[in-house]
């Protein structure tokens, strides 16, 4: 079983940073064994994918809408992973939630992840 909680959401100005942390309770396996991920959902929209981290944070990935802006990284010493979002814009604003899958290479379909944080609301003001 794995518990994820998501923190650092906020409400910030179009070309602000936010710091976005996921903590990891897992019993049974350790951190280091699940593939991270992020998504975000935005109000009549669907989930979509954001970033993805491979188990020893080797590899990642990212959406296009993101990529060079955000920064996804995890410190499997303290079962956290984080994503940093750079030059924010308001098409960002979305709740972002964190995913753990257990299998896969940087899986960027919700289907593959078996475990998901409640979310947090971002919101980016023009």
């Amino acid at each position: 079983q794995v518990q994820l909680v998501e923190s650092g959401g906020g409400l910030v100005q179009a070309g602000g940073s936010l710091r976005l942390s996921c903590a990891c309770a897992a019993s049974g396996r350790p951190f280091g064994n699940y593939a991270m991920g992020w998504f975000r959902q935005a109000p009549g929209k669907e989930r979509d994918f954001v970033a993805a981290i491979t188990q020893r944070g080797r590899s990642t990935y990212y959406a296009d809408s993101v990529k060079g802006r955000f920064t996804i990284s995890r410190d499997n010493a303290k079962n956290t992973v984080y994503v940093q979002m750079n030059s924010l814009k308001p098409e960002d604003t979305a709740v972002y939630y964190c995913a753990a899958a257990l299998q896969g290479y940087l899986p960027t379909i919700r289907s593959a992840y078996e475990y998901w944080g409640q979310g947090t609301q971002v919101t980016v003001s023009s």
